[in-house]
């Protein structure tokens, strides 16, 4: 048998996690801890594509809540949250509501918890990014807190991120691996998959009349697929969402855009049964776009309308 010696890191216990208090109505509704684990904190608003984020690797705690409180902004509620971070002695690298951020990039560039049990309302959510330790850059402590606001509810998330250090290293024997039973994959295009993995997914194979914001006579697979997967979940509800591309000025591109979900949203009410209740309609305009809009091809992926799961 052929030897060879890898190394194998036993970490050392990571640094505790900083006790954030929260107001007494809040309900837990997720908690996911994972150790040793890499978390990629946003550092920075969403800009030329991506949100500039700071790496630490250790134990991972991640955490929703609900808090019944109508009428709460999002600030009202990271506030007090805000102050323990400063008061713990740590440094803040991220302070922006949701317009600031990146809006609907932002969301979905950064890890936020699956819904229902943590919802973003994209125009109404703050977002906090703290670190603590000898530097900014190579901290041993990172928060990240999340707060979004619907008509009944608040919502707070917050992701904290301990690094660990190498205490000692071995060497061992590989030892060659045990098959896997393969389970069935779904295909890559299947919407449930996406909508629950990634929270929002595109409607691919929808098409509207030309120069009209009204839908095709379709049949269209991604509705009935929709409307199956919201039969399977009587209470998730979801956001459709309207994109454009940049030919004409943001207003009434988001009209368009909002428009365009709104013939969506209402195929799906008279033609598959849906619940109106379910079904919200938004528009972004070309605040979001998937490819660059300086070509054809662009412009054609950019014209959308998503699905996006909101809380029940």
């Amino acid at each position: 048998m052929i030897r060879a010696a890898v190394l194998l890191c036993l970490l050392a216990g990571p640094v505790a996690a900083l006790e954030i208090a929260l107001p007494a109505t809040a309900r837990l509704t997720v908690e996911r801890d994972t150790a040793p684990d890499i978390y990629e904190a946003p550092i920075g608003p969403y800009a030329e594509g991506a949100v500039p984020t700071l790496t630490i690797e250790g134990a991972v705690e991640r955490a929703a809540w609900r808090l019944d409180s109508p009428g709460l902004t999002p600030l009202q509620v990271i506030r007090p949250l805000r102050a323990q971070l400063l008061e713990a002695g740590f440094e803040i690298l991220l302070d922006c509501a949701s317009k600031t951020c990146g809006g609907f990039d932002f969301r979905f560039e950064t890890e936020v918890l699956r819904g229902p049990n943590m919802y973003v309302n994209l125009r109404a959510y703050h977002a906090i990014t703290a670190v603590k330790g000898s530097t900014p850059a190579q901290p041993e402590q990172v928060v990240t807190l999340l707060a979004s606001t619907s008509s009944t509810a608040a919502y707070v998330q917050i992701i904290q991120a301990a690094a660990v250090e190498a205490e000692a290293e071995l060497a061992v024997e590989p030892i060659a691996p045990l098959p896997v039973p393969q389970e069935p994959q779904a295909e890559a295009g299947d919407l449930a998959t996406q909508l629950l993995g990634r929270g929002h997914a595109v409607l691919g194979d929808l098409d509207f009349d030309s120069g009209s914001t009204d839908l095709g006579p379709g049949p269209f697979g991604s509705l009935a697929a929709l409307a199956d997967f919201l039969a399977e979940r009587p209470k998730l509800r979801l956001a459709l969402v309207g994109h454009t591309d940049t030919v004409g000025g943001l207003a009434p591109n988001i009209d368009i855009s909002r428009a365009r979900a709104a013939s969506v949203r209402q195929r799906l009410i008279t033609e598959f049964g849906v619940d109106a209740a379910r079904l919200d309609a938004e528009g972004m305009g070309y605040l979001a776009p998937l490819a660059s809009n300086l070509d054809a091809e662009g412009r054609d992926t950019n014209r959308r309308v998503e699905a996006v799961i909101l809380p029940e």
